[in-house]
């Protein structure tokens, strides 16, 4: 019942608000189990600069492990966005810094350190395609996050993680239902043993290629308005899987159909709390003046 996120780290920097927050698919889906009571660690590179240092505390100030983490000489991906009624709008990014450009390879040590959790979870920011198949027989399960672009759908490259996660999480809001199940099944088909599909306020959809199941996304209604959109989507994974992981859920032991309606509803609980948290998991700081300026901004 230990998670951990594997791979991107990134500091969202809301121009509307001048402020930076502490994000990342890998880091979010880690602090949220966390959150949901599980224990989490994060593992992955940090750049050697201010933002690297910050996201750096902030994950480690949620109760996850950041101990085995590596800092690499060079600058900390940024990403530039602004809210607009509720919904998050990127405004572009510096291409992931250091994060990116020099992943972490799993040498013998960091593989028995991974072996220790239950659930490993990556994403395509991560670079972490060809880390995949050394968690093979080694005991966690492994959940990637496919993201919304078609570069990530292709046959290539869906054949290059499918076979190597026991869960895979696309984003599907620009999808009708009938090409997000066609998605799903593609996924399976080429190896993955759950596909789930986020839609926004269209639900969600899971597929394991015995059975398809959807639920309804949880509306927000009366005075408590939306924040922003950061992160429900890594939100809703963690709910889903961390609810499958208390129901029994192994490598060894696929879940039943009532254990993924009941981790759909709970991903749908999750995404839900999370539209009233400003950034990925709160933790903001005001942007420095500097780097605000260099970003293209003015304060």
């Amino acid at each position: 019942m230990r998670v951990l996120g594997f791979g991107d780290n990134i500091v969202d920097r809301f121009v509307d608000r001048g402020t930076d927050y502490p994000g990342g698919n890998s880091v979010n889906v880690a602090v949220y189990a966390r959150r949901l009571g599980l224990e989490a660690a994060y593992l992955g590179v940090f750049g050697d600069d201010d933002l690297g240092r910050f996201l750096g505390e902030a994950i480690a100030a949620e109760g996850v492990a950041v101990d085995r983490c590596v800092v690499r000489t060079g600058e900390t991906g940024l990403s530039l966005l602004r809210v607009d009624d509720g919904d998050r709008v990127f405004l572009g990014w510096n291409g992931g810094g250091v994060t990116v450009r020099e992943p972490l390879v799993l040498d013998g040590g960091l593989l028995a350190y991974v072996s220790s959790f239950g659930l490993v979870h990556s994403s395509v920011y991560s670079r972490s395609e060809s880390e995949l198949p050394k968690l093979a027989g080694l005991g966690p399960l492994v959940s990637f996050d496919l993201s919304s672009e078609e570069e990530f759908r292709t046959p290539a490259y869906l054949d290059r993680v499918c076979p190597h996660a026991d869960l895979v999480l696309l984003s599907c809001s620009h999808l009708d239902e009938a090409a997000t199940r066609g998605l799903l099944a593609e996924a399976v088909r080429r190896g993955a043993g759950i596909a789930l599909a986020t839609r926004g306020v269209d639900g969600a959809i899971a597929c394991d290629g015995r059975v398809t199941l959807t639920a309804p996304a949880l509306r927000v209604a009366g005075p408590r308005g939306i924040v922003d959109t950061m992160g429900c989507g890594d939100a809703f994974l963690a709910g889903f899987a961390v609810s499958l992981l208390h129901d029994g859920w192994a490598p060894d032991a696929p879940p039943r159909r009532r254990m993924i309606e009941d981790a759909l509803h709970a991903g749908a609980r999750t995404a839900y709390e999370q539209c009233f948290v400003e950034g990925a998991f709160g933790r903001g700081r005001p942007a420095v003046a500097s780097m605000w300026r260099a970003s293209g901004h003015e304060e």
